[in-house]
């Protein structure tokens, strides 16, 4: 049996329609006669998407009791048990119940799909791992429940329920997505117009992505070179002149006219050396393209229009941007230039654009090389030279009577033309062509292959032998020319790769794509292993199908003993293998300093706790000895035999001993609560209730009178450990009475916005500083000149780790009109009648 196929409904926000679309296509394929069944639908109580369950089999939930509560979740052995061809799974990002067979209901969903079940699910673009931090920027709620981004990419299909900002608000105010009494708030904050345009851009951004890599991959198994225009991709030719920041920002302009357009700046390293690039200028120009939403790109070539033609291909550009040639007029006579050449064999799939610019026909910065070797078309002409010119030569001295020195003169010239031209070969053969034209047509006796006189014969071999020299003097150059701009290549790219270095770019997988680009490599793989005989292991790769094993691949480059770069995809010379060297080289750099980091990372938490047990030591020493001090005299008081207490003295000893034991069960318990909280072991028992079961009792250890409840009646239940919320609320009101004035109340409010519920600690104290809002949460953080005796620094770190372990947040933000406010939010729970009831509901609202 095969693995089931996947298919998401993925949305923007809540509302959109998943739900209701999965139950769409849920009907359409039992209507075909698919054996489709419901596993786990959820409808939150719209009526619409309620009444799309009916006709469809639902599959019984498994029942879990947690914290005197009952929860529902789906019953994964029943639905093995049915085995059905099609399993409605919705939402995939799901948290279940301690208890259950998992800890995710995606991972219940690959358990299906490994049973060859088929899947139908969705999920919202909030609960992606990768857009978290995103997400929270925009809407300033950290989602705590999310699915890795590698499942959903993995999915056999992906579907985009879409829905403008304006109507999911209209089907908010129309009661179509929550209660009533959420409306209000949900559109003044989750569901504000800024918030859904913004998440809605990210749900098609990322289709828009996965649709682009199912297309690179669909033309790479096809192996596809035309370009398909479905998207603006610019590349920018650069040659690492001045006038490459102009075309990457006319570039950039070209791509904002286009939705998605993508700018690709590239600059080809020539190994023949044609070009000359500033290392300074390239830096330069790698950042404005970055910053302008680009990518930089290096790539190796000894044919710049063709290199720039495949990669441009490769990447499935739509348009090229040049700059118009900085040559002079006359060093056209070498050819008609990269920009002319690309344009003319861009063929029609592929537009380019020609951009003037301030550096047009002023030459080029630096002398032109010429090149690692003389290229086809000079060998042609050497040879044309070689053989032609010595005929054109002779019949041309066959008019006119120079003399056998000039005559020979002029031939030598010819050599000399053909060795410039084509190197030692042409030349050669002109030397020979030329002294057997000479020896025929001018040397006594005439038309006869014989030299009569001694004298011609010395200037013959004379002739030859300049000819020959002068040759091999002209290939000489050629060979080192062609060495010097092959180690200025070389150098080139390493210099690139030790930027990238001083730049810190430290990631593996980044490096090995940038090996692979370089090389025009299929795909890039470092390959490690403890000992001789023990089995590779991937330690990072890039590309389709790396290398398992390095006998596996086109090129291997070892690393020491047990460490290999594998490449596929062709075989490189072996010129190119030293700079191959130095890249893996460096890709082992960066692991070892990506696995020292994560060392570092663990030395530093240990270091933390260090820290976290000095300061517990020090809270000992002090903190905890002055009220144990007070009781300490107070209770020696009490006993002592010499002196007769009043009742007034002796109650008021008494509450003196009770405050103080009152001050050391506080400091006591935030200090174990803290160090729990280092250690890891707060393991929070979720119930529901709500929260007047709960606020109240964390205001007991407050005077009376000082703090303002408004909590509510309507609000939902919550989903948290009653004492660990206890536990903040208190520290939190604690902290208020603290800093506010004797004649300001604090107030403790709560309210439901969405999927949470938002417990507001305000007072009217000093404040804090904006840069002071996120120190104030750190251990042991006395803010402002609070005297040591009024507490460790714990509270508020307490107060958000406890926040933080309920899947809650803790922020501060400024109370209007001056103070401090503490805004803990923890999740609601949506309560639903039961499925009979809700039936009954639908059916009066369809009537």
């Amino acid at each position: 049996m095969g693995r089931g196929k996947l298919r998401i409904y993925l949305g923007a926000a809540p509302g959109v329609g998943k739900t209701y679309a999965m139950l769409s296509e849920a009907h359409r394929r039992v209507e075909r006669g698919t054996d489709c069944v419901v596993a786990f639908v959820e409808h939150h109580q719209r009526p619409r998407t309620e009444v799309m369950l009916h006709g469809l089999e639902q599959l019984p939930r498994m029942e879990l009791e947690h914290r005197g509560a009952v929860f529902t979740e789906m019953d994964v052995d029943e639905v093995l048990r049915r085995a059905p061809a099609v399993a409605l799974v919705d939402e995939l990002a799901h948290t279940n119940v301690p208890g259950s067979r998992n800890d995710k209901r995606w991972q219940d969903v690959e358990e299906l799909l490994a049973a060859g079940i088929d899947v139908v699910s969705t999920v919202n673009i909030q609960h992606l791992e990768s857009l978290g931090d995103v997400v929270e920027s925009i809407t300033g709620v950290r989602q705590r429940e999310t699915v890795p981004d590698e499942v959903v990419r993995r999915a056999d299909q992906i579907e985009l329920v879409d829905m403008s900002p304006p109507a999911l608000r209209r089907r908010m105010a129309h009661g179509n997505i929550y209660k009533p009494d959420k409306v209000d708030a949900a559109l003044s904050n989750y569901f504000r117009p800024g918030n859904l345009t913004a998440l809605r851009e990210l749900a098609l951004l990322w289709v828009a992505d996965r649709a682009d890599e199912y297309l690179t991959e669909y033309r790479s198994e096809h192996r596809v070179s035309k370009i398909w225009g479905s998207r603006e991709r610019i590349v920018v030719g650069l040659t690492g002149g001045p006038e490459g920041r102009t075309l990457i920002r006319r570039a950039a302009r070209l791509a904002e006219k286009g939705a998605g357009g993508e700018v690709l700046a590239v600059y080809i390293a020539r190994s023949d050396g044609l070009t000359s690039a500033s290392p300074k200028e390239l830096a330069v120009q790698r950042t404005l393209a970055e910053d302008l939403g680009g990518t930089f790109h290096h790539v190796v070539g000894d044919d710049i229009p063709a290199a720039l033609l495949d990669f441009a291909r490769g990447v499935n550009a739509t348009q090229i941007v040049l700059g118009s040639s900085r040559r002079k007029t006359w060093q056209y006579v070498f050819g008609p230039g990269v920009g002319t050449t690309v344009a003319r064999e861009s063929g029609p799939d592929l537009d380019v654009h020609i951009v003037t610019h301030e550096e047009v026909a002023k030459g080029r910065g630096l002398p032109v090389a010429r090149g690692a070797r003389l290229g086809r078309s000079r060998i042609i002409w050497g040879w044309a030279v070689g053989i032609g010119g010595p005929v054109v030569m002779a019949l041309l001295l066959n008019t006119i009577d120079l003399g056998l020195a000039n005559d020979m003169l002029l031939f030598l010239a010819v050599t000399v033309a053909a060795a410039l031209l084509g190197g030692l070969l042409p030349a050669l053969a002109s030397a020979a062509f030329g002294s057997l034209l000479l020896n025929y047509f001018y040397t006594p006796p005439l038309h006869r292959l014989t030299v009569a006189d001694p004298k011609n014969i010395v200037a013959i071999v004379v002739f030859v032998g300049v000819a020959l020299s002068v040759a091999s003097v002209v290939d000489l150059a050629a060979r080192r020319t062609h060495q010097a701009a092959r180690l200025r290549a070389e150098s080139e790219i390493l210099s690139f790769l030790a930027g990238s270095v001083l730049r810190g770019e430290t990631s593996l997988e980044a490096l090995l794509e940038r090996v692979r680009e370089t090389f025009g490599m299929e795909s890039v793989a470092l390959l490690e292993r403890a000992g001789d005989v023990d089995p590779w292991t991937c330690a990072g790769s890039a590309g389709p199908s790396p290398a398992a094993r390095p006998e596996d691949a086109d090129v291997d480059m070892p690393v020491g003993d047990h460490t290999a770069l594998a490449l596929t995809g062709r075989v490189l010379p072996a010129s190119d293998r030293r700079v191959l060297a130095a890249f893996a080289a460096q890709a082992v750099v960066v692991l070892d300093r990506q696995r020292l980091q994560f060392e570092a990372d663990q030395a530093k938490e240990l270091a933390e706790g260090n820290r976290i047990r000095t300061a517990l030591l020090a809270a000992v020493s002090h903190d905890l000895r002055t009220p144990l001090a007070g009781i300490k005299a107070a209770v020696s008081s009490l006993r002592s035999d010499d002196v007769a207490w009043s009742d007034e003295d002796r109650a008021e000893l008494l509450e003196g001993i009770e405050d103080g034991a009152d001050r050391l069960d506080h400091l006591v318990g935030n200090l174990l609560d803290m160090s729990r909280l280092q250690t890891g072991t707060v393991t929070p028992l979720f119930r529901e209730i709500d929260l007047d079961e709960v606020v109240p009792m964390a205001l007991l250890g407050v005077p009376e009178g000082s703090v303002d409840l408004d909590i509510p009646e309507s609000l939902p239940m919550v989903a948290v450990d009653a004492g660990l919320l206890e536990r903040a609320v208190a520290n939190l009101v604690e902290n208020a009475v603290k800093y506010s004035p004797p004649d300001a109340r604090v107030l403790v409010a709560a309210s439901a916005m969405a999927d949470r519920v938002e417990v507001r600690v305000v007072d009217r104290g000093p404040g804090v500083p904006d840069e002071a809002k996120d120190r104030i949460f750190a251990p042991f953080q006395r803010y402002g000149d609070a005297p040591r005796g009024t507490g460790v620094g714990l509270g508020l770190a307490v107060a958000r780790g406890f926040a933080e372990a309920m899947g809650g947040t803790l922020n501060a933000e400024d109370t209007p009109g001056g103070g401090l406010t503490m805004v803990l939010t923890v999740r609601a729970v949506d309560h639903r009648p039961d499925l009979a009831a809700r039936s009954a509901v639908a059916e009066r609202q369809a009537s």
